[in-house]
């Protein structure tokens, strides 16, 4: 059985990382800036592993995992936008309890 090919490729690991760091914290707006510099390098990579074979799974993983955390983070920050817009009205409540209730309110309404 032949070996793989020598030598690794340290900027697919390093955009594998950045990746599967990205998607876990995509919901925390953390993830769109770690999942576009990971994309970036793991496209780097992939050319990288098109020229030497070394590290084109982890360089896929990398594109794929970044892609995932851009989209997530444009989600969650459309759905945040869209909540602060549908409950605006309950920003000055007196308490926690009157809040939640207007929250409630607010999202049965429409």
């Amino acid at each position: 059985m032949p070996a793989g090919p020598a030598g690794g490729n340290g900027l697919a690991v390093a955009a594998m990382v950045l990746g599967i760091t990205g998607l876990v914290t995509s919901v925390l707006f953390v993830g769109g800036p770690l999942g576009v510099l990971g994309l970036v390098l793991g496209l780097v990579a992939l050319m990288r592993a098109g020229r030497t074979g070394a590290g084109r799974g982890q360089a896929v993983t990398a594109v794929v995992t970044s892609s995932l955390a851009i989209m997530v983070s444009v989600l969650a920050a459309l759905f945040m936008v869209w909540f602060a817009n549908k409950t605006q009205d309950c920003y000055r409540p007196d308490s926690f309890r009157q809040y939640k209730q207007c929250v409630h309110q607010q999202l049965r309404e429409g």
